[in-house]
C-alpha cells in the first residue's frame, strides 16, 4: 500500500518504536509459525464487554473506530502473560505472523497510562508493516484479528522490549497498545 507523504514520516516513527527505537540490539523475531491461531501461551481474545484482568479502562467511546481510543493507568500488578481483548470484532481473512498488516493504534505504558506512540498523532491513515518486523507481543497480539476489528493488547516485557529502554519506553515496562485492523495482506 502506498501511504501518503505525510503519513511516511509516521510510519518510520512507529516503526522504531515498535522495533526498538533505532537501537542496535533488534527485538527477539515474533514465533515463525504461520497460523491465525494466538501463540500457544497466549490466551484467546476476550469477548468485546467481558472484564479481562490486567486490561486497564479505555477512553473515549472505545467502540468508535473512527475515532483513536487508549489505555488508561493500569491497576494492580501487570499482567506476566500476553493478554488481548477484542473491543470490536471484525470481519473477514484473521491475520498471520506472515502477513503485512495495515493499523491505526495508540501505545501506553501500563502503570500510568502515558501515551507513548501513537499513529492517530499523524491522522486517521492507517500505517503498514509485516508482524514479522515488530516485538514479539505485538504480533502475537494482532494474530487472528479479522479487519475492522479493535483489540487491546497487554505486553509483558518480555515479550516486547525486556530490560532495554527503547526511547520513551522505559526498561522492562508492560505495553498496553488499542489496535484498530484495517487491512490484512
Amino acid at each position: 500500500m502506498k501511504r501518503p507523504l505525510s503519513v511516511t514520516a509516521a510510519a518510520v516513527v512507529a516503526l522504531g518504536v515498535l522495533a526498538g527505537c533505532g537501537s542496535s540490539e533488534q527485538p527477539a523475531p515474533a514465533p515463525a509459525a504461520d497460523s491465525a491461531a494466538p501463540a500457544a501461551d497466549a490466551a484467546a481474545p476476550a469477548a468485546p464487554g467481558a472484564t479481562v484482568p490486567g486490561v486497564p479502562p479505555l477512553t473515549g467511546n472505545p467502540t468508535d473506530l473512527t475515532k483513536p481510543s487508549q489505555a488508561k493507568a493500569g491497576t494492580g500488578q501487570p499482567p506476566t502473560k500476553l493478554v488481548t481483548q477484542d473491543v470490536v470484532v471484525g470481519k473477514g481473512t484473521a491475520a498471520k505472523l506472515s502477513d503485512s498488516v495495515d493499523v491505526r493504534y495508540s501505545g501506553t505504558l501500563y502503570p500510568n497510562g502515558e501515551l507513548f506512540d501513537a499513529s492517530w498523532q499523524q491522522g486517521d491513515e492507517p500505517i503498514n508493516f509485516p508482524l514479522s518486523n515488530v516485538v514479539p507481543g505485538f504480533a502475537q497480539g494482532i494474530v487472528g484479528m479479522q479487519p475492522g476489528g479493535r483489540r487491546v493488547i497487554v505486553i509483558p516485557p518480555d515479550l516486547g522490549y525486556g530490560s532495554r529502554t527503547a526511547g520513551p519506553i522505559p526498561a522492562g515496562s508492560t505495553l498496553v497498545f488499542v489496535v484498530d485492523l484495517v487491512k490484512v495482506g
